[in-house]
């Protein structure tokens, strides 16, 4: 068995701008097929807009107001929605409220930097 506190975590910035958490990836558990992780970004700000070839992603917003836009569509979200992101498809997410968001996300495979693509 292996458990990871999100509080033994420290922080870094992926790619895309956000600042992440990871909970268990391939840096800190026997991951195979898939990671986890929490992400934040401050008020009125957004990642860069990207994509992974390989990785399918899950976001669940845990606090917080975004517009979450894909393959050209956007769409408000907060607490409690969870968005599917196919692998390939270009996302960005923004912190559309007056806070900052707060979500989890799932990938599978597990995130790499390698698998980050910007326009």
């Amino acid at each position: 068995m292996h458990i990871n506190s999100i509080h033994q975590q420290i922080p870094f910035i992926t790619k895309d701008g956000s600042t992440i958490l990871s909970i268990l990836d391939q840096s800190n558990a026997p991951v195979r097929n898939q990671s986890l992780a929490e992400a934040r970004l401050p008020a009125k700000k957004s990642t860069q807009r990207h994509y992974h070839k390989a990785s399918e992603e899950f976001y669940f917003l845990l606090e917080g107001q975004a517009e979450m836009e894909i393959e050209g569509i956007t769409k408000e979200v907060s607490s409690g929605n969870a968005v599917l992101i196919p692998a390939g498809s270009w996302h960005q997410i923004t912190a559309s409220g007056d806070g900052p968001i707060r979500l989890l996300c799932c990938c599978s495979p597990p995130y790499s930097h390698e698998d980050t693509y910007f326009e």
